[in-house]
């Protein structure tokens, strides 16, 4: 007597990322109460399961959800406001004036269901967050119905949600507080930056991470501006500096680090370390090139973020996934470096991997949650289609994604979202560019 389950998926291609390397042709997914059921052949399914709904996906790759590891959110209503500029002066000009005049819970929640809805069309099923107001984000992404690892941000000056470092830690603490059941939602301490965070905060955010087994994500390396200042002020990098304060381990998400020399790599192998790899934000503020392709030798684990969209200006992790993979290659003189796989590794379960949620997301495999994404592979422009993995990275993009499921339920089918009211959101957001332009 057949099984009962809640859905089967049959796609063309089935690349699971884990084991690496595999594709599968003529499989299907069963899901079962928000979690993945089986992985088998597709006839075998049709046997062994009575699905309450069935998707047939002829001319499909089917892909864990995308993994962003690092952006900003609500800076999507922030998007083009301060264009081919670098870094410092991006922020000390356009960006903190601008914060400092509109940021509230009301524009971080609109920002952040923006970028819910743009992430979601394009196969991201989880995003990890940094910026203020994150129980507003929290809120945007469990309206989306989306999963996301909401950032607990510190930083040493006063803003419209804190006063002080220790301020910025509390309000945080007791969002989490408030939210650690849901279960879409999981933490990081996210401190800005070395050059915005003294050594006694680092002290203590590396001691509540032990306590409580949060990661910390933070911008580290990501300017020479930011080395020099740190060798004056600090008398060390901004690496050596963390080391000293107890920061380097498997927690640790160094996102951007551009500017390392080899016993940074090393260093950051040797702890255990996550990078977050943000190459088009890196390329369009100018920071340089991240060494992403040694630290891959080095057996550092490297997962890709967009950024936010004020300095991407997408939330789009397929780009990311090809910028990444043609900057190693043009950077190294090494054609054969970081293959489709492993660029795809990277959006996916080095992402979950890194955000301490490898065993729920990441890979499609039997107990994991069905977050899954769908990508049309039967148009012109992707015809023909030898290896479809090698499709995914240099020639499809999120305008190809149909659907996206999030713990088993359906955000986006066909292309169209599920649980977004698109013109509403519009409206919201040209209210707030109003506001911005006055």
């Amino acid at each position: 007597m057949p099984q009962s389950a809640d859905l089967l998926i049959e796609p063309r291609w089935l690349i699971p990322v884990e084991p690496r390397g595999a594709v599968l042709e003529e499989h299907a997914v069963v899901v079962s109460a928000g979690r993945i059921l089986d992985v088998l052949p597709a006839r075998q399914a049709c046997e062994r399961y009575q699905p309450g709904h069935r998707v047939a996906l002829p001319e499909h790759a089917l892909i864990p959800g995308l993994v962003n590891l690092h952006t900003h959110a609500a800076m999507a209503l922030l998007r083009g406001i301060a264009d081919d500029r670098p870094l410092m002066d991006w922020l000390q000009t356009r960006i903190w004036p601008a914060e400092v005049k509109h940021v509230s819970p009301a524009f971080v929640r609109d920002g952040t269901l923006l970028a819910c809805a743009e992430m979601l069309r394009g196969g991201i099923t989880c995003f990890s967050d940094m910026y203020f107001f994150p129980e507003a984000a929290a809120e945007a992404a469990l309206v989306l119905g989306m999963r996301a690892a909401i950032g607990l941000f510190v930083i040493e000056f006063p803003t419209a949600y804190a006063t002080d470092a220790d301020d910025y830690l509390r309000k945080g603490l007791a969002a989490r507080d408030r939210l650690r059941n849901e279960p879409l939602l999981s933490f990081c301490l996210a401190p800005h930056a070395p050059y915005t965070v003294s050594d006694a905060i680092f002290e203590r955010i590396a001691t509540l991470s032990a306590q409580l087994d949060l990661p910390i994500h933070l911008h580290v390396h990501e300017t020479r501006q930011e080395t020099e200042e740190s060798l004056a002020r600090h008398g060390a990098r901004p690496l050596e500096r963390l080391r000293r304060l107890g920061l380097l381990g498997p927690g640790l998400i160094a996102v951007h680090a551009i500017h390392l020399d080899e016993t940074e790599i090393t260093l950051l192998a040797e702890n255990n370390c996550s990078v977050a790899h943000c190459p088009s934000s890196n390329m369009k503020l100018a920071s340089g090139i991240a060494p992403i392709s040694r630290m891959a030798e080095q057996g550092v684990r490297i997962g890709l973020g967009t950024d936010g969209a004020a300095s991407n200006n997408r939330l789009d992790l397929f780009q990311e996934m090809r910028q990444a993979g043609l900057l190693a290659k043009v950077s190294t003189g090494d054609a054969s470096v970081l293959d489709a796989h492993a660029l795809l590794r990277m959006a996916t379960l080095s992402g979950a991997t890194a955000l301490g949620l490898d065993a729920e997301i990441g890979s499609i495999e039997p107990g994991k949650a069905a977050d899954l994404c769908a990508v049309r592979l039967g148009g012109i422009e992707t015809s023909p289609c030898f290896d479809p993995a090698s499709h995914l990275i240099y020639a499809a993009g999120r305008e190809h994604v149909s659907h996206v499921w999030v713990n088993g339920r359906i955000r986006l089918e066909d292309g169209v979202l599920r649980q977004c009211d698109t013109r509403t959101l519009l409206d919201t957001v040209i209210l707030w560019q109003n506001k911005l332009n006055a």
